[in-house]
């Protein structure tokens, strides 16, 4: 079969890899049917995710059809059209009795990383029955592959960690994929006033159609985006701050914009050190919570797409084969450039 494989930073090669095989009586075999691409795989590229090593396919998010199952699988079965959550899940050891499948003694973020992924035509799904949802008929795949992990982790990790509430105001730092997923979750919980911040004017525009009721450009500087956000909030601030970007600059202006007895929700992949601004905040009782996604929400998730209350179809803006990936990881990277979201990719092979 034809794979995205990592051959160390800055190198990946469209070619040729064997087929999976079932390995454990719980393993199903899914045939990709459409993947995407995270801002982690560009993290994986620059090498910055060390348990990646040299030969493995990457991806973790995608929706495909059961090829076949291993005697253990009692949930699945071959034709079966499936998500496969970015998160594997063994579903009996302590950590996922508490739903904290992220860190699954026996799975957890795996796939594209410590086992193959997602970005060919087929992948192993360990523990399939806690690991894979069926897709109800009449709903589009597309929309499907952004509940395997961007919409799971802007809702858990930004709106319910953020504990969101009716009447609130909150910022979200960071306009890309996973703040717009952020943003259109927040809605469910009807706060007051959202305020998307960025630097990218295509995006915040973007933003507005997404649900926003106020947007900042923060190429004006972080002292200039705090006092933007204090004039919109009466000069307490938000009640929520949710950091949607992983870099100091970003995480620093939520420390600044928050109101005493407010929240900071951090979702940003952080690969550099930050500054805790203790010396304001040891007095401000603030609850700064962090996390990486569990994706218990799925089910959740997809009986809000089931009504039409949610459109996850709305943050794609590119569609290319599978043929293409390396042309689709490419506009990925530009994103600002070629006004890219989220990019979804076909098995055409």
């Amino acid at each position: 079969m034809k794979a995205l494989v990592y051959h160390g930073p800055n190198n990946a090669v469209f070619e040729d890899k064997p087929k999976p095989k079932i390995v454990e009586s719980t393993d199903a075999i899914v045939k990709i049917t459409k993947t995407t691409i995270c801002g982690t795989d560009l993290h994986i590229l620059k090498g910055d995710v060390p348990s990646v090593t040299d030969g493995r396919i990457l991806g973790h998010e995608a929706v495909g059809i059961v090829e076949e199952v291993g005697e253990g699988v009692f949930n699945f079965k071959k034709g079966d059209h499936v998500i496969i959550s970015c998160v594997t899940a063994c579903g009996r050891c302590e950590n996922c009795k508490k739903q904290m499948y992220s860190h699954c003694e026996n799975g957890g973020w795996i796939l594209g990383n410590t086992i193959d992924g997602t970005q060919a035509e087929f992948v192993r799904i360990p523990y399939a029955d806690t690991s894979l949802y069926h897709i109800p008929a009449n709903i589009k795949e597309e929309a499907l592959v952004m509940l395997s992990d961007i919409l799971p982790t802007g809702f858990e990790i930004g709106v319910l960690k953020g504990t969101v509430s009716p009447g609130e105001t909150i910022a979200i730092v960071g306009a890309g994929p996973i703040g717009i997923a952020v943003l259109l979750t927040a809605q469910f919980y009807s706060p007051s006033e959202i305020i998307m911040i960025d630097l990218d004017e295509n995006r915040l525009e973007l933003s507005k159609q997404f649900g926003a009721t106020k947007t900042i450009n923060s190429s004006i500087g972080n002292e200039k985006t705090i006092q933007k956000v204090k004039d919109l909030t009466n000069a307490k601030g938000v009640d929520v701050a949710i950091e949607a970007v992983g870099i100091p600059t970003t995480f620093d202006l939520c420390q600044f914009i928050v109101k005493a007895g407010g929240h900071i929700a951090n979702i940003g992949v952080h690969g550099k050190p930050v500054n805790f601004h203790i010396e304001s905040l040891w007095d401000h009782n603030i609850t700064l919570t962090t996390g990486l996604v569990d994706t218990y929400t799925i089910p959740l998730l997809l009986k809000t797409v089931q009504s039409g209350k949610l459109n996850p179809e709305r943050l794609i803006t590119h569609y290319f084969k599978l043929s293409e990936i390396m042309k689709a990881y490419e506009t990925f990277r530009n994103a600002a450039k070629e006004k890219a979201l989220k990019i979804v990719i076909e098995n055409d092979l």
